[in-house]
């Protein structure tokens, strides 16, 4: 049975949140410490001990969470021989993903996204701009709303999650107004995010055109397993194309409903989310409850993950 790997992006963070698995697996520390040697931080201290509002910090965020999957990935890769058809990311995920699948170094990932975090607070100030998710409409009613709230300021559908499920971002006034016309359109709730960046929309390309000077210099290889992108849910098998994706990626939609139908079609019959929370496994049973996902986060899991690709 085919089966492929989810890694989560921001918002799956929490202090402790591998302390479970680190008490069992001596990879977990090893890997830490490779990450902390290249950003010249304590990265464990920050995840084990927090405070939490420093592991909240966007440019801090990133690499703990790239770290932390990638711990989750290499405890699995000691257990078993994986074998996933293909790879996939939420948003900050997509460099986990990418770094799964060999197309560079932790040292560099960490690197990159630690600076992506920095780009992206750099292009908007904090309180400037805001996300918000429409729970309970069409992803056109969502898009009419942005448009009709917008007026000469940004406010875009940023993340299809799920069904019923779409994250918009945009200057701070514009997004107030899409909420209220959302609410009023009949959305079932509208949720303001606690984040200090407007991921993903078009506020970003500054930050876009930054991030693909630090690309333009990472060493990169081809996937040794296919990659869909967040921006069409589409593998590539050239670097500069992968580069290119990464740089829209910051601006253009996360397209995650399309992502887990083309791995679907693709003849995926099981997900496995890499890292820890439980969001991508919350999405994908809005997205397709046929489809079974396993959340690996702690020792538990790990094993019920291990006997799973063994008996696919």
């Amino acid at each position: 049975m085919s089966y492929a790997f989810v890694f989560p992006g921001q918002g799956s963070q929490s202090v402790g949140m591998l302390d479970a698995l680190a008490e069992v697996y001596p990879q977990v520390g090893q890997i830490f410490e490779e990450a902390s040697d290249a950003l010249g931080m304590d990265l464990w201290q920050l995840v084990s001990q927090g405070p939490e509002e420093a592991l909240n910090r966007t440019e801090n965020t990133q690499p703990a969470m790239l770290t932390a999957a990638m711990a989750v990935y290499r405890v699995l890769d000691s257990q078993t021989n994986m074998a996933p058809a293909m790879m996939a990311g939420h948003s900050l995920g997509e460099y986990t993903a990418l770094t799964a699948a060999g197309t560079w170094s932790l040292a560099d990932a960490v690197k990159l996204v630690a600076l992506r975090g920095r780009l992206m607070q750099q292009a908007v100030p904090e309180g400037a701009g805001a996300m918000a998710a429409i729970l309970g409409l069409e992803d056109e009613a969502v898009r009419e709303v942005c448009a009709e709230a917008a007026g000469d300021q940004v406010c875009e559908a940023v993340n299809f999650n799920s069904p019923g499920q779409v994250v918009i971002a945009g200057d701070r006034a514009a997004v107030e107004r899409a909420q209220a016309l959302a609410e009023a359109r009949g959305a079932k709730r509208v949720v303001p995010l606690p984040v200090s960046v407007p991921s993903h929309c078009s506020l970003m390309k500054a930050a876009a055109e930054k991030l693909g000077e630090a690309l333009a210099e990472v060493d990169m290889r081809t996937p040794e397993v296919p990659v869909l992108h967040n921006v069409d849910a589409r593998a590539r098998d050239q670097v500069d194309a992968i580069r290119q994706a990464l740089v829209e990626q910051l601006y253009r939609p996360v397209l995650w409903v399309d992502t887990i139908q083309a791995m679907k079609s693709a003849g995926v019959a099981q997900l496995f989310e890499i890292g820890p929370g439980k969001v991508l496994t919350g999405l994908n049973r809005r997205i397709d409850r046929r489809m079974p996902i396993t959340p690996v986060f702690d020792p538990a899991s790990v094993e019920t993950a291990v006997a799973a690709m063994e008996e696919a």
